[in-house]
C-alpha cells in the first residue's frame, strides 16, 4: 500500500528533487510552507509520516509538533532543522518525535527515516526470519553430535534467542518450526540427562555448577568481601530472565550471566532445599531429621529453608550478619521495601521471591490467568508485567542505589505440558505431574527416567522398594482413573519437576550497580 507523506518546509520549493526522489520510490507526498497549514492538513487528512521544519513563519515546528501529535498521537513526526541547539532536540523528543534530522539533508537521508519508521517491523522480520533459516541448519548439525554440557548451555541460550526474537514478527510459521526444533532438542537433552545425571551427583568432575553446591562455589566466596543481595526468584526460566533483564540493566550491569543445572526433581520442595542447605535432600535428611519431611508427612515442605542456609553459612565459616526473607504476596514485598534501610546494613540478604511460581500455578487453576497467559509468548509477557509493577523492582531500584550488588538466580524452571503418559500407583504416590515416588508404580519404562534406588541419586527412600520416576519433554503424568477429565485439565499448563532445558538450565547472574 502507498504510504502518504506531508512535509512542512517554508523553502518547500527548494526540496522538489527531493519530492521527486520519493514519488519515483512509490510514496505519495503532500507539502505545506508553514506550520499552521500543517497542522490543519493533518487534521483534515491521514498521513503515515509528517516531515516537519522546525523554524517556519507562523507557529513554530515545535509548536506544530504539539498541536498534531494531541490529535494524531500515533502518526510519526520527524523534525527537521538548521539548530543543533541541546534544548530544541530536548524539546522535540520531549514531545515524542520519531527522529530528528539536521539540514542540510539528502535524499537517501529521507528514505532512511520512512523505511526505518514505516517499514521497520517488516524489515525486521524478514531479516529475523532469513538468519533463523539460517541458524535453523547450524542449530540441526549441532544437535546431531555427541554434545557435553557446556554445549548444551550454549544451544539452549540459543533457542531462547531465537525464540524471543521470533516473537517479535507476525510470521508464525517460523515459530512453528522453531518449537518442533526445540522439541527435538528437549528429546536429546532428556537422553542426555538420562545417561549423565547419576554421574554429575556422584562427583562426575565434567558436572555443570549444580544448585545444591551454588552458595559454596559461588556465593559464599564473596561474603564478607562486600554486601550483597541473593534474590531467589521461584521458577525463573532463562527466557523469562531475558526478558526482566533490560528492566534491570535499568539500574545494574550484568557482571556474569550463566546457566547451572538444577537437581532433580526439579521441584521446590527438592530444589530449594538443596540450594539452602548445600545438601542433597537425602543429606538433609540424614542431616536435618525433624525439619526435612518426605512426600507422604504432612505439613509445608519448605518451611525450614533459613535454618538449612544458617547451618550452611555456619558450615562454610561465614560469620557475618545476614538476613533471610520470604515474599509470597504483595504487602510482605511491601513491608520488604520499608524495611530495606535495616536490610543494607546486612552483609548479605536472602530474598526469596514466590510470584512467578504462582503464577504457573494460578494459570492451571484460574481460568482468567489461563487466557491471559494462554502460550509462552504471553506467559512470558505476564512475567514482565507483573515485574514492572511489583515491589521487587523496586527493591532492585533501592539496593542500586545503595550500591551493593546482586545475585539473582532461582530453584527450578517449568515447561509447558501437552502429552499425557499413563501411570498406576498406590494412594500414597506423589501428586506432581512431573516425577512420583513410590513403590510398586506402574509405567511404560521407554516414557520415563526411572531411579530405582534413589539413594544413588541422594534422594530419601521413604520404603525400601521406593522408586523415582521422571516424565521428560512435555509430557506429565495421569492416572487411567478419569483419564480424560485431567489430560483436559492439565494440559497446557505449566509443570516442573521433571526432565527438560527449561527446568534443568536455570539462570545464574551477578549484578553491580551502575556508578
Amino acid at each position: 500500500m502507498q504510504a502518504k507523506i506531508l512535509w512542512a518546509d517554508d523553502e518547500i520549493d527548494l526540496l522538489k528533487p527531493h519530492i521527486l526522489f520519493l514519488e519515483s520510490k512509490g510514496y505519495s507526498v503532500d507539502t505545506v510552507n508553514n506550520g499552521n497549514d500543517a497542522v490543519d492538513k493533518s487534521s483534515e487528512e491521514h498521513y503515515d509520516i509528517i516531515f516537519l521544519d522546525e523554524n517556519m513563519p507562523g507557529i513554530s515546528g515545535l509548536e506544530a509538533l504539539t498541536r498534531i501529535k494531541e490529535e494524531k498521537p500515533l502518526v510519526p513526526v520527524v523534525m527537521i532543522t538548521k539548530s543543533e541547539e541541546e534544548s530544541i532536540m530536548e524539546e522535540a523528543i520531549g514531545g515524542k518525535i520519531a527522529d530528528y534530522l539536521i539540514k542540510p539533508v539528502n535524499p537517501n537521508q529521507i528514505l532512511l527515516c520512512i523505511k526505518k519508521n514505516l517499514e521497520h517491523q517488516k524489515l525486521i522480520s524478514q531479516k529475523t526470519n532469513s538468519n533463523y533459516q539460517q541458524e535453523f541448519r547450524q542449530l540441526g548439525m549441532q544437535m546431531g553430535g555427541r554434545l557435553d554440557i557446556t554445549e548444551w548451555i550454549e544451544l539452549y541460550r540459543k533457542l531462547v534467542y531465537w525464540e524471543l526474537e521470533l516473537d517479535t514478527i507476525e510470521d508464525k510459521g517460523m515459530q512453528e518450526i522453531l518449537k518442533m526444533q526445540k522439541k527435538e532438542a528437549n528429546t536429546l537433552f532428556s537422553k542426555f540427562i538420562e545417561k549423565n545425571y547419576l554421574d554429575w551427583v556422584n562427583g562426575d568432575e565434567d558436572a555443570p555448577q549444580m544448585i545444591h553446591s551454588l552458595i559454596k562455589d559461588r556465593v559464599a566466596p564473596l561474603i564478607g568481601k562486600e554486601k550483597i543481595f541473593l534474590v531467589v526468584i521461584d521458577n525463573l526460566r532463562y527466557d523469562q530472565w531475558k526478558m526482566i533483564q533490560p528492566l534491570i540493566s535499568r539500574y545494574f550491569n550484568v557482571e556474569e550471566e550463566e546457566l547451572i543445572s538444577s537437581i532433580l526433581p526439579t521441584a521446590t520442595h527438592y530444589a530449594r532445599n538443596a540450594l539452602f542447605a548445600g545438601l542433597m535432600p537425602m543429606e538433609i535428611e540424614k542431616k536435618f531429621p525433624k525439619l526435612w519431611l518426605n512426600e507422604e508427612d504432612e505439613g509445608g515442605k519448605n518451611m525450614h529453608e533459613k535454618e538449612f542456609l544458617e547451618a550452611n553459612l555456619t558450615r562454610l565459616g561465614k560469620k557475618g550478619k545476614w538476613s533471610y526473607n520470604k515474599i509470597t504476596n504483595h504487602d510482605a514485598g511491601k513491608k520488604l521495601v520499608d524495611s530495606f534501610s535495616e536490610l543494607k546494613e546486612n552483609d548479605l540478604n536472602v530474598i526469596v521471591y514466590n510470584f512467578v511460581d504462582m503464577l504457573s500455578h494460578a494459570r492451571t487453576e484460574m481460568e482468567v490467568i489461563r487466557e491471559l497467559a494462554d502460550d509462552e509468548k504471553a506467559y512470558r509477557s505476564i512475567t514482565v508485567s507483573w515485574f514492572e509493577h511489583s515491589p521487587l523492582n523496586e527493591i532492585f531500584r533501592k539496593i542500586a542505589d545503595a550500591k551493593i550488588k546482586v545475585i539473582i538466580t532461582t530453584d527450578h524452571g517449568t515447561i509447558k505440558v501437552t502429552n499425557p503418559v499413563k501411570i498406576v500407583g498406590d494412594r500414597n504416590t506423589n501428586t506432581n505431574l512431573r516425577y512420583k515416588i513410590g513403590k510398586n508404580l506402574s509405567y511404560n519404562a521407554k516414557e520415563v527416567f526411572t531411579i530405582r534406588d534413589p539413594h544413588e541419586a541422594f534422594l530419601p527412600k521413604i520404603n525400601v522398594s521406593s522408586e523415582f520416576v521422571f516424565v521428560k519433554e512435555n509430557d506429565f503424568f495421569v492416572y487411567p482413573n478419569n483419564y480424560n477429565h485431567f489430560v483436559n485439565y492439565y494440559g497446557d499448563t505449566f509443570q516442573h519437576g521433571g526432565i527438560s532445558l527449561e527446568e534443568m538450565l536455570i539462570p545464574f547472574v551477578i549484578l553491580s550497580p551502575k556508578k
